[in-house]
């Protein structure tokens, strides 16, 4: 273990570390209804580093790097989460190889092949995700797309007072975690119940308790 911890070490450690952070952070804010990555994704343009629709001449080395790596590809926290390994596993090879054969590796040297080797992992690994992970399907339903879908509270219960949020899976089975509220005049929808989307304001969507009908299709 203090092998594990000196300078040699220590970059892969964080990234380790970092990665594990991401992990949790993420798995409860889905837990809390709503995901990181989602809102991660909407700040960062990684579309612009998309392998399909990068402009590599606009983009410049940077755009090309990403793009062949494959980022725009996955949600953006995915992507970053498969480096951070990729570069973790890579450095503790590297170094526990190195030790095995003569002596660590200066941390610079260490770090230099474990990005050079993370790259092709991420590469790789990334685009066995995105065939379970469609992020351009996801992205290509807009937010008006998504009225008259039935969605489940997760966040609430849905009132007059502060929005909570809801889930619904879009026409091509991927779900959306949105900030929504019950419409004027409508009864209150409980965590877990059935909200039909009706309307939007801005970013808030206004929901109703979904009629029997739906929920039994949905």
């Amino acid at each position: 273990m203090d092998a594990l911890l000196s300078p040699g070490y220590q970059p892969f450690a964080v990234a380790g570390l970092v990665m594990a952070g991401l992990v949790l952070i993420e798995t409860v804010s889905l837990v809390g209804g709503f995901s990181l990555s989602h809102f991660i994704d909407k700040g960062v343009d990684v579309d612009a580093y998309d392998g399909h629709h990068a402009d590599l001449g606009g983009a410049g080395w940077l755009g090309g790097m990403l793009g062949w790596v494959n980022a725009g590809r996955v949600p953006a926290l995915i992507f970053l989460i498969v480096w951070l390994a990729s570069f973790a596993v890579a450095g503790f090879v590297i170094q526990t190889v190195a030790i095995g054969v003569w002596t660590a590796l200066p941390t610079l040297a260490a770090s230099l092949a474990a990005f050079l080797l993370a790259t092709p992992a991420t590469r790789f690994t990334t685009r066995l995700v995105s065939f379970i992970i469609p992020r351009e399907e996801t992205y290509v339903v807009s937010n008006d797309d998504l009225v008259g879908r039935v969605a489940e509270v997760t966040l609430g219960p849905l009132d007059q007072g502060p929005p909570g949020r809801v889930k619904v899976r879009d026409a091509h089975g991927n779900w959306h975690f949105l900030i929504a509220k019950v419409a004027d005049g409508h009864a209150p929808v409980p965590v877990g119940g059935q909200a039909l989307l009706v309307d939007r304001s801005g970013s808030t969507f206004l929901v109703v308790p979904a009629p029997d009908e739906l929920k039994a299709s949905s």
